[in-house]
């Protein structure tokens, strides 16, 4: 029998459970996600394969598969499993189970005790794990979602591993729910699978439920969408990332704001937000708005973007997408200019079409006795040492000398840029 041919304890038909705790792999082939630390060679799945499993500490927000890892580990390295609550438990029940376990050890047999919302428990209750993690008497698996650096006592932390589980992506959550169809006896269509796993935001049992509660409501074996929403209380929009709704929306939202019309913007930006769309997409194309259609008339637009697309990172959904809508009120009512997306262009054209001159020699920096020799760097002026570090010199060959690529509007700073570079231009002219 291989490692991972683990006979259920439970029965998989069990229709009286909720659908989470039926949906439960048996085998670890069968776990959905966290592949950073489960993929074939990664540590904790090559301390399960070499049965030299330790203490550890399952971190990551709920829905992810921390009491569901810590079973399967307990069944497939032929451990006693004892679940412990810390909303329950006190010290009283904690020595009670630990002496069960150095007696069982003893005999033998060894014992995972795994402790869910171990940030629950005070110093003194975590205190009661420790003589009997260094006996060796328990495995200690323990569950949080909060950073165990703040919540986990130092000396339990020194004797536990510590892995960071992701939030499921929606592909993960889609192929959990697809499964769970099987048990409900059920068929929905991808896009409402999709939908389903973009509400549940990275937790697949909020999934479940959804699931199992919309299932109650489902005609004929179908899931349609009203049933879906009639359990979430909210429209569903059905919408494909890969398809022509898709880009409408982004150009939508793109040309609202270069429109300037703030309510516009809001309300494509919101009708991304509402079917789902990645967030950091839509944060990279607020950066583009803020370089391509503001640019210099207001250098704080890209600012503005950049934090936001860290923001929405950082804070994930609902929280970020204040800081998405933030910087499309933000854009849409700068002032406007692609004087810079034109300057670039030109240049660009300019560079495809012209004749590659050397760099001229008052540009070259003389690095050698024989390069200064041969007249690099002759001629070449050093801007602080002229009034308002303007000098005459000039910096294009001379088969572009003079050339104009850059024309700045009249809008917001690019304003001030026009007159400093009117200035520049005309030094140049001399």
């Amino acid at each position: 029998m291989s490692l991972f041919d683990a006979t259920p304890l439970e029965s998989v038909d069990d229709s009286k459970r909720p659908l989470a705790e039926r949906m439960r792999p048996y085998k670890l082939e069968d776990f959905v996600g966290q592949q950073h630390i489960l993929g074939p060679g990664k540590p904790l799945r090559a301390q399960i394969e070499r049965d030299e499993l330790q203490s550890l500490i399952l971190w990551g927000p709920p829905g992810v598969g921390k009491t569901t890892l810590a079973r399967l580990i307990a069944r497939i390295t032929r451990c006693d499993f004892v679940p412990f609550s810390a909303v329950l438990s006190g010290i009283k029940e904690i020595k009670a189970v630990m002496a069960d376990a150095e007696r069982m050890r003893r005999s033998g047999r060894r014992t995972v005790v795994f402790v869910d919302e171990i940030h629950r428990f005070n110093k003194a209750q975590q205190d009661a794990f420790l003589p009997y993690v260094e006996r060796g008497d328990i495995t200690l698996i323990g569950a949080t979602t909060e950073n165990p650096s703040f919540e986990v006592v130092s000396p339990l932390l020194s004797r536990a591993r510590v892995y960071a589980l992701r939030a499921l992506t929606m592909d993960e959550i889609v192929t959990l729910l697809k499964r769970a169809l099987k048990v409900l006896q059920l068929t929905a269509s991808e896009e409402l699978l999709e939908q389903i796993a973009i509400y549940a935001n990275g937790d697949a049992r909020a999934a479940y439920n959804i699931l199992e509660l919309a299932s109650s409501v489902a005609a004929g074996g179908l899931l349609e969408r009203e049933a879906v929403e009639a359990v979430i209380e909210r429209k569903v929009l059905l919408y494909d990332k890969a398809g022509e709704e898709h880009y409408n929306l982004i150009s939508a939202l793109h040309k609202s704001i270069r429109s300037s019309d703030v309510d516009a913007a809001l309300y494509w930006l919101a009708r991304m937000l509402e079917s789902g769309e990645d967030r950091l997409y839509i944060a990279r194309r607020l950066v583009r708005m803020a370089i391509e259609d503001i640019g210099l008339a207001d250098p704080r637009a890209l600012e503005q973007a950049i934090a936001a697309q860290q923001a929405a990172h950082f804070l994930g959904v609902p929280e970020g997408d204040l800081a998405l809508a933030q910087t499309a009120i933000y854009l849409a009512a700068a002032p406007k200019s692609d004087a810079a997306y034109k300057a670039l262009a030109s240049a660009m054209e300019t560079v495809a079409k012209a004749t590659a001159e050397p760099v001229p020699m008052q540009l070259r920096n003389a690095a050698t006795r024989s390069m200064k020799e041969w007249g690099y760097g002759v001629g070449y002026q050093h801007a602080h040492n002229f009034e308002d570090a303007l000098t005459e010199m000039e910096c294009l060959p001379e088969n572009l000398r003079r050339t104009v690529f850059y024309h700045p509007t009249d809008h917001g700073v690019e304003e001030r840029i026009a007159k400093r570079l009117a200035e520049i231009r005309s030094r140049r002219k001399r």
